[in-house]
């Protein structure tokens, strides 16, 4: 059997990822901040990706059981919604820390434990870089570095013969979904220049959500991009 690391693997995507995983085979090293119970072919692993320290302890919980990974699948991410004049500063380098920077420190903590036709699969955004709405600047500008990172990786790391793939979902059904109605609420009520534009903006939101697809679709299409 193989293994395969996946971060943010208690949260929507995540989660469904890592059970679509198991359906196939695979044994999966499940990172999260916040971990669950250990079960058949999963083994949590609590680690924060914001902390090197953290990351440097997952990759030795992880070589005490092997010592070559297939896969390292990137599900963690933070949402933010806020005014970009308006944010504070420790807010706006967070979402570049865990969306970026935390992706950066699993990719290098974890290389040598890949070797040649080992995949890096990376989640970025569809509607972010591409469609920025107002107030979702600071996340599309995090997932469009993501985006130019992943691309730039995928050039180097080939060269070792490791692949590196890109999903860019729409809106996913997930509790990231929830988060953004909760601090659009906060935005709302907390925003002293966007007032009126911001319950404008609260319509659109809601149209854009309307039609998001559920986390098993996106798994379903995960599991077998990575097994081809």
């Amino acid at each position: 059997m193989k293994y395969i690391i996946v971060t943010g693997a208690y949260g929507g995507m995540g989660k469904e990822v890592v059970k679509k995983l198991v359906e196939n085979n695979y044994k999966v090293f499940a990172l999260d901040k916040y971990v669950e119970p250990k079960t058949e072919n999963v083994y949590p692993i609590q680690v924060d990706i914001t902390d090197i320290e953290s990351v440097k302890n997952a990759l030795s919980q992880v070589k005490s059981i092997t010592e070559e990974i297939y896969a390292i699948l990137h599900f963690a991410g933070k949402y933010v919604l806020d005014s970009l004049v308006e944010i504070d500063e420790e807010s706006f380098i967070s979402a570049f820390n865990v969306n970026l920077f935390g992706t950066y420190r699993i990719n290098k903590t974890f290389l040598p434990l890949l070797k040649k036709g080992s995949k890096i699969f990376i989640t970025t955004s569809e509607l972010a870089p591409l469609a920025p709405l107002p107030f979702t600047g600071l996340y599309a500008v995090t997932k469009s570095s993501l985006d130019k990172y992943a691309f730039s990786l995928r050039m180097e790391v080939q060269l070792l013969g490791i692949n590196v793939i890109v999903l860019r979902p729409g809106a996913v059904d997930t509790k990231m979904i929830d988060s953004s109605t909760t601090q659009l609420d906060q935005f709302c009520n907390n925003s002293k220049l966007y007032k009126c534009n911001a319950e404008k903006f609260k319509k659109i939101v809601d149209g854009v959500e309307a039609k998001k697809v559920q986390a098993e679709k996106i798994a379903v299409k995960t599991v077998k991009i990575i097994s081809k």
